[in-house]
């Protein structure tokens, strides 16, 4: 499974609208709006790195309202979840 972190810069006025659409898209499993210099992220899961391209170049940046995007492969993941998991089974 290959994530992909999407800081997206969209038209301010139309956020909710624009997460929506986001949200909808196939591969995209969740978009927070958020403070600071970005109006939202989005999480991209896919199984193979050209899905990426399919999700982001092909369909997320082509949604009306999205100024910009800026995307960051995640590479391995760390969680408290993950290491609750690991301690329960003995490791």
């Amino acid at each position: 499974m290959i994530t992909a972190i999407v800081f997206i810069q969209a038209e301010v006025a139309r956020l909710s609208e624009i997460a929506e659409q986001i949200a909808a898209i196939d591969g995209v499993s969740e978009v927070y709006s958020v403070t600071g210099e970005l109006d939202l992220v989005a999480m991209v899961r896919v199984r193979e790195i050209d899905d990426v391209s399919s999700v982001v170049a092909d369909q997320l940046n082509k949604v009306d309202g999205v100024l910009s995007t800026q995307t960051q492969i995640a590479y391995r993941a760390y969680s408290q979840h993950d290491l609750e998991d690991a301690f329960s089974i003995g490791l």
